[in-house]
């Protein structure tokens, strides 16, 4: 059987360990008020009408044809889709947050309140697909109940939390579970899911995820299911993650996380023995394009092992790290080169308009002479041909793989025909010599495996493979 995936439109704890409440009562009279049910409507438009079910050569076929023309006009059918799910005010003042996916595309969105306050329109604020965090606005006569965020990596595996949403569209329901995980990754880059066997359903998407203090600690979005319905497998967006985004969205509308301008890759056991080190921490750098980084003087082939005073364990906490980093800060970067530890200084510029800038060629995979097997690749060297077929620079060198042994260590390690191979040991390739030369120095010096830099369709990766005959 295979699970899927399903998205839903649907004081600090402290350390001290906790039994078994006797009830979870006086919790959910606590927060209830200021969870909310969200309905949205959105309009959608049909290009035409259900026909009749007429027999082609009818005398009735013109009839129905005058008759849907002259009622139908050039105006295109509507009709009204609706969705439900859930929500929780963070301010006296009317703020609230959900999910995006709860109300993206929505005409109208409205907000039922626990009791007392009835139904209000709200407007949006500003919005996430990233992390798929949403905040919304209504406007009230009263202040209304609202929660407080609290520390979610301070909460542990067995913890007790309470979930409260609208599932399945059966208005103010509340579950009891515990955190299951911590750190699950779905699909996203800041990714940082709390899991749960809370039972989270359709509907309770966007509904809050409280500790025993009644403090939001996740914002519930998915579920793992076979079937749609809750197993007990359940995902919330940390809250570390999402009061960073409100508190964006919330001054600017829209998200600003920093920008170092590089491409990266975690350090495998293998990549770490070809390049001389000790551990798999850090980041190792497989490009530079026009950027922050690059301004700095940061070069392919450095691993950055400190970030802004934070030390860097992979690539995801680096993504984080600097994500959260506020743009146009000025920050120290340290990086491992050539053995050597070097300090940059690099000034951030902002993710959101380098992805928007980003409209790289996608080249297809060319069809070359082969010139010599090496390590189990045919490889030949770079044509101004090659570089059209691949869609590169005139400036691009490199060995291209043109056939690759599926029984070789190369397959495995995941190249293809296709490839560049643009360095090898750290320096670059631009003949087989150069490469058959870089091979000899690994073995002389003792090495077991050479580093590759490796680029396809544009996007390069290291690649450490044995040389040992």
């Amino acid at each position: 059987m295979v699970l899927t995936l399903v998205l839903f439109i649907t004081s600090v704890p402290g350390a001290i360990a906790r039994g078994a409440p006797e009830t979870f009562a006086d919790l959910a009279d606590k927060v209830s008020p200021a969870v909310v049910n969200i309905t949205t409507s959105t309009l959608i438009a049909q290009d035409t009408a259900p026909s009749p079910m007429v027999p082609e050569g009818s005398p009735f076929e013109d009839f129905f044809r005058d008759f849907l023309d002259r009622n139908q006009g050039d105006q295109p059918r509507t009709r009204r889709s609706q969705a439900l799910g859930s929500g929780f005010v963070i301010s006296e003042d009317g703020y609230i947050v959900t999910n995006n996916h709860v109300i993206e595309g929505a005409d109208e969105i409205q907000i039922e309140f626990f009791d007392g306050i009835g139904t209000l329109e709200a407007t949006v604020v500003g919005t996430d697909p990233n992390t798929d965090i949403a905040l919304l606005k209504v406007e009230s006569d009263k202040p209304l109940p609202y929660v407080s965020f609290g520390d979610s990596d301070v909460m542990r595996v067995g913890d007790w939390v309470l979930a409260v949403g609208n599932p399945l569209g059966q208005g103010f329901s509340v579950s009891a579970g515990i955190i299951s995980a911590r750190g699950r990754e779905l699909s996203g880059t800041y990714d940082d899911f709390i899991q749960t066997d809370a039972a989270i359903n359709r509907g309770n998407s966007g509904g809050p995820l409280f500790n025993m203090d009644g403090q939001v600690i996740g914002v519930n979005t998915a579920i793992l299911s076979p079937t749609g319905g809750s197993i007990g497998i359940g995902f919330s967006m940390a809250s570390n993650v999402v009061t960073k985004v409100v508190n964006q969205l919330r001054e600017f509308g829209e998200t600003r996380r920093g920008w170092l301008g590089v491409r990266i890759q975690d350090v495998t056991p293998d990549v770490a023995e070809a390049m001389g080190l000790e551990s798999t921490d850090g980041a190792l750098v497989t490009d530079v394009p026009d950027g922050p980084a690059k301004d700095a003087g940061m070069e392919p082939g450095d691993l950055i092992v400190d970030f802004d005073g934070q030390s860097v364990a992979d690539t995801r906490e680096l993504v984080r790290i600097v994500g959260d980093a506020p743009v146009g800060k000025s920050v120290r970067v340290v990086v491992l080169r050539d053995g050597e530890t070097q300090t940059l200084r690099v000034v951030l510029g902002r993710r959101e308009e380098a992805v928007a800038s980003d409209t790289g060629a996608q080249p297809s995979t060319p069809e070359a002479p082969v010139e010599k097997s090496v390590l189990g690749m045919d490889l030949t060297e770079m044509t101004d041909a090659l570089r059209g077929d691949l869609g590169l620079d005139a400036n691009a060198s490199g060995l291209v793989v043109t056939d690759i042994d599926e029984a070789s260590e190369a397959w495995d390690k995941g190249l293809r025909a296709g490839d560049v191979i643009e360095e090898a040991g750290q320096a670059r390739v631009a003949t087989i010599g150069d490469f058959e030369d870089r091979i000899a120095d690994a073995r002389d010096g003792g090495r077991q495996s050479i580093l590759l830099l490796v680029r396809r369709e544009g996007d390069p990766r290291f690649v450490a493979l044995s040389v040992e005959e």
